[in-house]
């Protein structure tokens, strides 16, 4: 499962040909979540303060993600996203 980006501690994954809907991977310590790429929570659980970190990214850069996971799906390799700042 490729790394992403990560930022202030946060590391977001996609992996490849995974299940709908597209979605992406925190990993935050021991927590684990998994968001949609409209920012919906899925399944896991992160701090509140991480969550919305992960969330104000997904909305930022929902047109990447959109396109690293058709890349996925077809076995192409994805790109890495620029992090918060």
């Amino acid at each position: 499962m490729p790394t992403i980006s990560m930022f202030y501690g946060i590391l977001i994954r996609m992996f490849y040909d995974d299940h709908n809907p597209p979605h992406i991977h925190a990993i935050y310590g021991d927590c684990k979540a998994s968001f949609t790429l409209d920012g919906e929570l899925l399944d896991g659980n992160l701090p509140n303060k991480q969550r919305k970190l992960v969330e104000a990214w997904i909305a930022i850069h929902q047109d990447e993600l959109a396109a690293n996971w058709q890349l996925a799906q077809s076995g192409e390799p994805i790109f890495r996203i620029e992090p918060l700042k």
